[in-house]
């Protein structure tokens, strides 16, 4: 198993917190990150290789 970390970072870009992963892949790590977007924007790292920037999409409303 691979370590990873996600740092996790609120809309304005403050860092809120950092977890670890313990993956056997970069796929797996991925789909582990994505679930935490959830309104913050997640980085993924593998020690100083940084994997990817998930974005904190604002959800449309659309009026009628």
């Amino acid at each position: 198993m691979s370590q990873y970390r996600a740092h996790i970072f609120d809309s304005d870009g403050r860092f809120q917190s950092s977890v670890p992963l313990e993956c056997p892949d970069d796929k797996t790590a991925l789909k582990q990150a994505k679930r935490m977007v959830d309104g913050y924007h997640v980085e993924l790292w593998q020690q100083i290789r940084k994997i990817t920037t998930f974005d904190h999409k604002p959800q449309r409303i659309f009026l009628a």
